[in-house]
């Protein structure tokens, strides 16, 4: 990612920060929706986590995102992708912080 930045560390944390700060809501959203068994209500959070997540290099919270906004897309909720989505943010806010990308 910082090469795509021009190597500006300062600008790569604070995209960092506001992946930070928004993604909980993301999840939430698609915690509430599959809860509600609202496979329409998935689509957009399911859809801004997959771009924003593979924006900072989470691939692994990007590509269960992108199985949920499928599945939703099919009209679907995909629980064991909801489960693991909720499950790797820690190990992704972990990874975030282990290379000096959180304060």
């Amino acid at each position: 990612m910082r090469e795509s930045v021009g190597g500006d560390h300062a600008f790569v944390k604070e995209l960092v920060a506001a992946y930070l700060a928004e993604t909980p809501s993301y999840l939430e959203a698609i915690a509430a929706a599959a809860l509600a068994n609202d496979a329409a209500a998935m689509v957009r959070p399911a859809h801004t986590l997959k771009s924003s997540s593979a924006a900072i290099g989470a691939m692994r919270l990007s590509a269960v995102s992108k199985e949920l906004e499928f599945a939703a897309r099919e009209g679907r909720i995909d629980q064991a992708a909801v489960d693991e989505a909720k499950s790797l943010w820690p190990q992704t806010v972990a990874s975030l912080g282990a290379v000096g990308l959180t304060d």
